[in-house]
């Protein structure tokens, strides 16, 4: 069976730094991974627009999240984070179909100092796969070249800039659709 997907916006609880969502939004170009998980994707393009500096969600802690993920930490053991949106009262956010400048290149992970550059890249993009958490589970997910680096950066901060911050490292290794 194909896992799906959905985006959630994590913030930090400051008293027992255990993670709680925000709020989620719902994919509207394919559900699975690899459906929407590519360049000029406008789902993917309006997910990059929100965490520019343009943005509402400037610097935000993302997860693409699939319902066959690990559990969360503290909940029933069958409750990962797609499955706690879908069960409580969390806010969906609707992002409008909106595109960055081609001069926004850059993904950066605030929390590891580590960077990716997008123009590097012809055909599938890189945020999605870098912070989806379940991959490699269902149908419809990435099973490509150095697939070890899908969901190395889910949970962390993560924004699009136009220049790399300074002493931030280059994740040089691709995705590739070639196996």
């Amino acid at each position: 069976m194909g896992q799906y997907y959905k985006v959630i916006i994590l913030a930090e609880n400051d008293e027992n730094k255990k993670d709680y969502i925000r709020f989620y939004i719902e994919l509207w170009d394919g559900v699975k991974l690899m459906e929407h998980s590519f360049i000029q994707n406008s789902f993917v393009n309006a997910i990059e627009y929100l965490l520019s500096p343009l943005g509402s969600l400037y610097k935000s802690r993302i997860v693409w999240a699939g319902d066959y993920a690990d559990p969360e930490k503290g909940t029933n053991p069958e409750m990962n984070l797609y499955k706690l949106i879908q069960n409580d009262s969390h806010k969906e956010y609707r992002p409008k179909k909106m595109k960055l400048d081609n001069e926004y290149k850059y993904i950066v992970n605030h929390t590891k100092k580590q960077y990716i550059d997008k123009s590097k890249y012809k055909l599938i993009h890189p945020l999605p796969l870098i912070t989806a958490e379940g991959n490699g589970r269902g149908g419809g997910d990435y099973y490509g070249i150095h697939e070890h680096l899908t969901g190395s950066w889910s949970r962390d901060v993560i924004s699009i800039e136009k220049d790399v911050p300074e002493q931030f490292n280059e994740i040089t290794e691709k995705f590739s659709d070639v196996h």
